[in-house]
């Protein structure tokens, strides 16, 4: 069984989809839909833009959500997944994948997600933090110790958990967690405090988008961030979209289903490898590849 990962913030890079545009009318139909639809020239900066414009959360999403969805566009008929799932923003790459979300309603969905989190990011001052070389348990129960908002945010893969939360209270974790034997406990240079409680504005903001947005039955399950399991009801994948802003991104646990599940290779469908790597770390043995037109 072939499955389909789509990767999440942090996998933008200038001239990211120009390939694609200049290759295919169907990613030349859908970036100029895609500029339509968002009110901006996003091609201009996903081809041309500097690294800094990348970095904008408001940008950053819907730029890894176009590359990932018109990749999967492109592909045609070679494009048949038994399974999908996507890290963080992903998940919507994937739901559009699997036919829950069409395309300019997923990407509506990407924009009012990167601007309600950008504000709730601008609410306090807030970060996330990488730990390396511990078990979960150890950075769960560290952060249960700290005074202030600090939580495991992304379950990335075995001995690689970010936390995320207000900057003083990371910062006294990454410490205690250098204590308690992290091999690193580095500070990432992201905009806030994502998949955290300090992201409940924007969950309550795209709350409300989202149930006003039709999904529609998928044509495979896709493995949610927040369930790490497989879901095919249309309300409950709502549910569960809904839920993942501020809930961890379990994406271990997904890695470990889909395999059991009977994931036999996995595809990668947008920019970068992150994701291959991380089913790597689960099993070095699983065939992994990234998708190309």
């Amino acid at each position: 069984m072939k499955a389909y990962v789509f990767p999440g913030q942090g996998a933008q890079f200038s001239g990211m989809g120009k390939d694609l545009y200049e290759n295919s009318a169907t990613a030349r139909e859908l970036f100029a839909k895609a500029n339509d639809v968002l009110g901006f020239d996003i091609m201009k900066i996903m081809f041309e833009g500097s690294d800094e414009e990348l970095k904008q959360t408001k940008v950053t999403q819907p730029a890894i959500f176009l590359h990932s969805t018109i990749l999967a566009a492109c592909l045609g008929e070679d494009f048949k997944p038994d399974m999908v799932a996507g890290h963080s923003l992903g998940e919507f790459s994937a739901l559009v994948a699997n036919k829950s979300l069409n395309f300019e309603d997923g990407l509506k969905l990407v924009y009012q997600r990167a601007l309600a989190m950008q504000k709730a990011c601008e609410k306090e001052p807030s970060t996330m933090a990488a730990i390396l070389g511990l078990e979960d348990t150890v950075v769960e129960e560290v952060c249960a110790s700290i005074d202030g908002v600090v939580v495991a945010a992304n379950y990335n893969c075995p001995g690689q958990l970010v936390i995320s939360g207000a900057f003083p209270a990371v910062e006294a974790a990454c410490a205690k967690l250098t204590e308690a034997g992290a091999k690193r406990a580095m500070i990432l240079q992201v905009g806030g405090a994502f998949h955290s409680p300090l992201m409940e504005p924007a969950r309550e903001e795209l709350a409300a988008a989202i149930e006003a947005t039709t999904f529609s039955q998928p044509t495979c399950p896709v493995y949610q961030n927040v369930t790490a399991s497989a879901v095919t009801d249309p309300s409950e994948i709502k549910k569960n979209l809904v839920a993942q802003l501020t809930a961890p991104v379990k994406w271990t646990q997904t890695m470990n289903a889909m395999i059991a599940d009977g994931a036999s290779e996995v595809v990668e469908v947008g920019p970068g490898k992150v994701l291959q790597g991380l089913f790597k770390k689960v099993d070095r043995a699983f065939p992994c590849s990234s998708a190309e037109i």
